[in-house]
């Protein structure tokens, strides 16, 4: 669901020359929420929310839902505020990627230059189909109609020679429509946006460029790259943003582009200012995005821990190590120092000063295993995160006396690691045990077994 700026001045005819115009970006109208009446065709016409739950958040709106003031990422309780006789339905991504694949695979059938950039979005280069097609715009026409009639969703097509405009494009033409930006028109069509329009242009750096007395693309594109360094303090992002302004992009349609991050997250059942609870989902999800790594034969260099707090703000820390890494062992004692760091709290307190209502990590820096020299990073002693090779089962099966051992066995272990650091032998240790408990899950389920960390 795209909350990108529009403009109905941009909604027109621009002229009919294709010349160049190979790069399309096809975006899906309100995917989740069409998908659903797709399936459920009594649904047309009302106001269909995607998101159940009071503490959930709306992961996508039919249109007539929108015209309640209701937009992705607002909470569930707010949008029944607004649209209290709204259909609201619960998340099913299983259903939704499956409707993907096949629309995907339908393009494919056009040319194989698709850059996917989500569930619901690719950007296209339909070059070497012109031999076939001609005209870009007959391959937008086909693909919209044919989408609609074999999937009774719909989709907005941009057309330009960039990925930039051509994405601009889509979000103007919304919904259900197909806008081209012929070349000699780039410049003046990006520059009727607002500023927020732009990549990269967020609502603080928004309101930076509103002191300045900028709140306009094409205001933005009278200033001097010298200006826009003193507004952004960066030479790369004035530089880049300077480009936008008249309508260029250098970016190429990259198909099967390598994965940026691997990450995990989840919602608390109440929002909670307790370290520990906190410090236990993050475990969990340092176990959890290990285990990605491994099964993708990637290893990552720097990790990030994400809060979301009881107004909806976030707030993310990150730490780049020296040495790559795939292990929880490593992942969840930098994930929790991270915490500590982002909050500005010592690392014995008990209780966070804000209550937060979902937390995460994710790894990114992501490289081949086969190909990088992984060796475990030690900048951290286990009386700060004592790493404990204990594995605790989840499925209610092991006997309380075999769990208190357990147990015990753990807090010995910790007792005896916190007298000195961690040793490359210790996280090797850690890793070959994370690798077995990868098959034991594979068998009977992530949530299993897991890993005492501490």
């Amino acid at each position: 669901m795209s909350t990108s700026p529009r403009s109905q001045a941009v909604k027109r005819d621009w002229g009919h020359d294709e010349t160049g115009c190979t790069v399309l970006h096809i975006d899906m109208d309100a995917f989740y929420a069409s998908c659903e009446i797709a399936r459920h065709p009594e649904l047309k016409g009302k106001p269909v929310i995607i998101g159940t739950g009071n503490r959930a958040v709306v992961s996508a709106a039919s249109y007539e839902a929108r015209a309640y003031g209701i937009n992705s990422a607002m909470a569930v309780a707010t949008a029944r505020r607004k649209c209290p006789q709204g259909i609201y339905l619960p998340v099913d991504m299983a259903y939704y990627r499956a409707t993907s694949r096949k629309i995907f695979a339908l393009i494919a059938t056009v040319t194989d230059q698709i850059e996917q950039v989500s569930v619901d979005e690719a950007y296209v280069n339909v070059a070497s189909a012109l031999l076939l097609w001609h005209e870009p715009t007959a391959i937008a026409r086909w693909i919209r109609a044919t989408v609609h009639d074999r999937f009774n969703v719909t989709c907005s097509v941009g057309i330009a020679t960039n990925k930039l405009i051509a994405k601009l494009a889509s979000t103007n033409a919304k919904p259900d429509g197909m806008l081209l930006v012929p070349a000699s028109r780039n410049a003046e069509f990006i520059q009727m946006l607002p500023l927020r329009s732009l990549p990269g242009v967020g609502p603080a750096s928004a309101e930076r460029f509103r002191r300045w007395g900028v709140e306009t693309v094409a205001q933005l594109a009278d200033l001097s790259e010298s200006e826009l360094v003193q507004i952004t303090g960066s030479k790369i992002h004035a530089h880049d943003l300077l480009l936008a302004a008249q309508g260029r992009d250098e970016r190429k349609v990259t198909p099967h582009t390598p994965e940026k991050s691997i990450g995990a997250e989840r919602t608390f059942m109440a929002d909670t200012t307790d370290v520990q609870t906190v410090s236990n989902l993050l475990r969990r999800s340092s176990e959890e995005v290990a285990a990605s790594l491994r099964t993708r034969g990637l290893v990552a260099r720097t990790v990030t821990t994400k809060l979301r707090f009881d107004d909806l703000s976030y707030a993310t820390k990150a730490l780049t190590l020296t040495e790559p890494l795939d292990s929880a062992a490593v992942i969840f004692p930098t994930a929790r120092k991270l915490l500590f760091a982002m909050l500005h709290m010592a690392p014995d307190v008990t209780e966070l000063p804000r209550a937060v209502r979902l937390a995460g990590v994710s790894t990114s820096g992501l490289s081949p295993s086969k190909t990088t020299a992984l060796q475990p990073a030690l900048d951290f002693d286990v009386n700060d995160e004592a790493p404990a090779l204990t594995a605790t089962p989840d499925n209610g099966t092991a006997s309380a006396d075999t769990v208190r051992r357990r147990q015990e066995g753990s807090a010995k272990g910790s007792r005896t690691g916190s007298t000195r650091a961690t040793t490359t032998a210790d996280l090797e240790r850690l890793r070959t045990a994370e690798k077995t408990l990868d098959s034991i899950r594979t068998r009977y389920g992530k949530g299993s077994i897991h890993l005492g960390l501490g």
